[in-house]
C-alpha cells in the first residue's frame, strides 16, 4: 500500500538556458504533493501528486539529465504511512545536484504518520475499552502521547521508569542464570494471567547498564519463578544483589488511565483512555523513511529531507542490546568481542534508517513518538547531516551511528549533527539509551545541541577495549557547545558524556576534542543499586581526549572519572575554574532553531 504524502517531479525543462555572455543562476525545478492530490496528475502546484512514492518513481525515470536541484514541495497535512517509504541509489540526485523533499508550508507542517487510528472500541469494564485489530504492535499512542503497557508495579509518573521489583537468588548455584527470574514470596499474585506478559529487567543484578524486554514463557507460582523466552544480556543476580524489573502486558495489570493490554493470541487490544478513545492510534511501521544503497559502491547520495514531521513508529516483541558473548553473531571477525557492543540484526532500524549513503541532509525535521531509535545510521554512510531538528519522546537513541567491525575497514564518518534538541529518549529502552550514540565512527561534529531526559547517557562514543591502535575508527570527533540535562535518571556506572574503548594503548595522542559543554545534575532514581553517576565518564579506553571549558552539576560519584590519559583545561571539577570562559550564550541550540523550545 502506498504512503499518502510527499512531493514529486514531473520534469520537463531540466536544462536552463544561460543568457548571452553570462551563466544564468540555476533555478530549482519544483513539484508538489498534497493530501488531496492525485497520482494521475502532473505534480504541479495546481494538480499535485498525492504520494511521495509516486513523486520518487517519476524522478527515477526523468532525472538523468538533471542540471539543477529538484524540490518536491510537500504541502501541509497528514500522510499516513502504511509501508516504509524506500529510497535507493536510483533516487539519488545527479551531476552534483540534490533532490529535496521539503515541507512547503513550514517546518513540521507536512506530517508523515507511521500509525493509523484504532477503531471499533466497546466498553467492557469501568472505563476500559476493547477492540479487535488487524495487526500486531508493541507501543500505542493517544492524542500524540505514548500509552503505557499495563504493568506491575505501576510507574510513578510518565517521566519515570520506576518503581521496580527486585529479583532474588533462590539457590547459590542459580546466580549465573539468565532465563529464570525468581521473586520474593508475596511479590506476585498467583491469579495473574501471563499468557501475553513480558518482563522488563535491568539484567546484571546490581549493574544498571542495559535493559531487556523479554516475553514470559511460563510462571511456576509455587517456586516463585518465571521462565523467560530468551536469555537476558546478563545474569539476574550478582554478588551485590538482584536485578530491578517490572512485569507488563497482562490484563490483570490494567488498572489506570493511559494503560493498554494487547492480547496477541486473540488480536485484541484493551485500553483505558486518558481522554477520548477516538484519539487512539497504533503504529503501522517501524521505519518511515529508509535510505539504502545496494552496496557501499552504490550509495544513495545527494538527497535531502527538509522540514518534515515524522511521528509514530513501532517497537519489537523482545529486545536485548547486543549478543551475549563474543562470536555469538556466528560470523568470523577480527574482534568477535564487538558482537557484544552493537545491535543484533533484528534491531537495526530507526524511524529514519540510512545504509550505504553519502551527502544526505536531514534538516528541520520533527521526529516524535518513536518505537525505537529516531535516526539510525548503519554501516557505510558518509557526510550525513542532521541539523535544526527536534527529536522528542524517542523509544531508544535519538541519533545512532553504528560503524562496521573494528579492523575491517572504516565505513562511516564525517557526519554533522548540529542545532538539534533531543529530549525524552529511551522511553522503551532506558538501558544504554543516548541522545547521540556514536559507535566506531570518526571525524564527526556534534555541536550546538541539547539532550534532555535520559535514563542513561546524553552523548556517547564507543568502540571496545580489546581493539588495537589503528583498528578502531572513533577519532577526529569534535563535541562542542552542548547542554546535557537530566541524564542518568535511572542507571549507574555512567557519565552524561561517556566513552568506552576509543584509544586503548599508550601514548594516547589527542584525537577527540570536547569543549564548551554544560552538564546539569546527574541524579538517579533512589532504587538504582549500581555505582554512582558522573558528569564525564571516560571508561576503559576512554583516552586521547582534550577537554576545555566544561561545567558539571551535582552527581552521586565523581564529576569526572578518567585514567590519566586525557588533557583537561578549565573544568569545574578542578581548582581555579573560570566561569567567565564559558560561552553560555552559545551553548545549546541557536536562534536559528525552527521549533519552540520544549518546556
Amino acid at each position: 500500500m502506498k504512503v499518502i504524502g510527499a512531493a514529486a517531479v514531473v520534469l520537463a525543462a531540466l536544462v536552463v538556458t544561460p543568457s548571452a555572455g553570462a551563466q544564468a543562476p540555476c533555478k530549482p525545478i519544483e513539484f508538489y504533493v498534497a493530501p488531496d492530490g492525485t497520482d494521475g496528475g502532473p505534480g504541479n502546484a495546481q494538480r499535485p501528486w498525492q504520494t511521495i512514492e509516486h513523486a520518487r518513481d517519476q524522478l527515477r525515470a526523468k532525472k538523468r539529465q538533471q542540471s539543477c536541484d529538484i524540490v518536491v514541495n510537500v504541502k501541509a497535512g497528514d500522510y499516513h504511512v502504511d509501508e516504509t517509504i524506500e529510497f535507493t541509489e536510483a533516487d539519488s540526485g545527479e551531476h552534483g545536484h540534490t533532490i529535496i523533499y521539503r515541507s512547503a508550508d513550514g517546518p513540521g507542517k507536512a506530517r508523515l504518520l507511521g500509525a493509523r487510528p484504532v477503531t471499533g472500541w466497546e466498553k467492557v469494564k469501568g472505563e476500559i475499552y476493547k477492540t479487535k485489530v488487524d495487526r500486531t504492535f508493541y507501543t500505542l499512542f493517544e492524542d500524540g502521547r505514548r500509552a503505557t503497557t499495563a504493568r506491575y508495579p505501576n510507574r510513578r509518573s510518565d517521566d519515570e521508569w520506576a518503581p521496580y521489583l527486585t529479583s532474588v537468588l533462590k539457590e547459590p548455584e542459580k546466580e549465573a542464570v539468565q532465563q529464570w527470574l525468581y521473586s520474593n514470596p508475596g511479590d506476585w499474585d498467583k491469579s495473574w494471567n501471563f499468557d501475553n506478559a513480558q518482563a522488563v529487567v535491568w539484567s546484571g543484578g546490581s549493574w544498571s547498564w542495559f535493559t531487556d524486554t523479554v516475553p514470559i514463557q511460563n510462571p511456576s507460582w509455587d517456586d516463585n519463578q518465571i521462565t523467560l523466552e530468551h536469555w537476558t544480556r546478563y545474569a539476574m543476580v550478582n554478588s551485590r544483589g538482584g536485578s530491578r524489573y517490572f512485569l507488563q502486558n497482562s490484563l490483570d495489570f490494567l488498572d489506570q488511565p493511559g494503560e493498554y493490554f494487547f492480547d496477541f493470541d486473540k488480536q485484541e487490544v484493551y485500553y483505558w483512555p486518558r481522554g477520548s478513545i477516538d484519539k487512539v492510534v497504533a503504529p503501522t511501521v517501524r521505519t518511515i523513511l529508509s535510505l539504502k544503497g545496494s552496496s557501499p559502491d552504490k550509495r544513495v547520495r545527494n538527497l535531502a529531507f527538509d522540514g518534515l514531521a515524522l511521528q509514530y513508529s513501532d517497537f519489537v516483541s523482545w529486545y536485548r542490546n547486543g549478543w551475549i558473548s563474543a562470536g555469538d553473531a556466528g560470523e568470523p571477525h577480527k574482534y568477535p568481542e564487538y558482537d557484544r557492543q552493537i545491535e543484533m540484526p533484528r534491531n537495526r532500524f530507526g524511524t529514519v534508517t540510512l545504509t550505504n549513503t553519502r551527502d544526505v541532509d536531514l534538516t528541520r525535521l520533527r521526529i516524535s513518538d518513536t518505537g525505537f531509535t529516531a535516526v539510525y545510521l548503519l554501516f557505510a554512510n558518509e557526510r550525513v547531516r542532521v541539523s535544526d531538528s527536534l527529536l522528542e519522546n524517542i523509544g531508544a537513541d535519538g541519533i545512532k551511528v553504528e560503524g562496521g567491525y573494528p579492523g575491517e575497514g572504516d565505513l562511516t564518518g564525517h557526519h554533522t549533527f548540529t542545532n538539534n534538541y533531543i529530549h525524552h529518549i529511551g522511553e522503551l529502552v532506558p538501558g544504554d539509551a543516548a541522545g547521540v550514540e556514536l559507535m566506531n565512527t570518526g571525524n564527526n561534529e556534534v555541536s550546538h545541541s541539547v539532550v534532555r531526559h535520559s535514563a542513561r547517557y546524553g552523548i556517547s562514543l564507543e568502540v571496545r577495549p580489546e581493539v588495537k591502535d589503528g583498528d578502531g575508527y572513533a577519532h577526529g570527533n569534535e563535541f562542542s557547545y552542548l547542554r546535557i540535562e537530566e541524564a542518568g535518571l535511572d542507571s549507574g556506572d555512567m557519565g552524561a558524556f561517556y566513552t568506552y574503548g576509543v584509544d586503548n594503548a599508550e601514548p594516547h595522542p589527542i584525537s577527540n576534542r570536547v569543549s564548551q559543554v554544560v552538564i546539569g545534575d546527574v541524579i538517579p532514581d533512589a532504587s538504582m543499586p549500581d555505582s554512582g553517576t558522573r558528569g564525564v565518564h571516560m571508561d576503559a579506553g576512554g583516552c586521547g581526549f582534550a577537554f576545555d571549558n566544561i561545567e558539571v552539576g551535582e552527581v552521586t560519584d565523581d564529576k569526572y572519572q578518567s585514567y590519566q590519559c586525557n588533557e583537561v583545561t578549565n573544568a569545574n571539577w578542578q581548582d581555579g575554574f573560570d566561569a567567565s570562559k564559558m560561552e553560555y550564550d552559545k551553548i545549546g541550540v541557536t536562534s536559528a532553531f525552527p521549533y519552540p523550545i520544549p518546556g
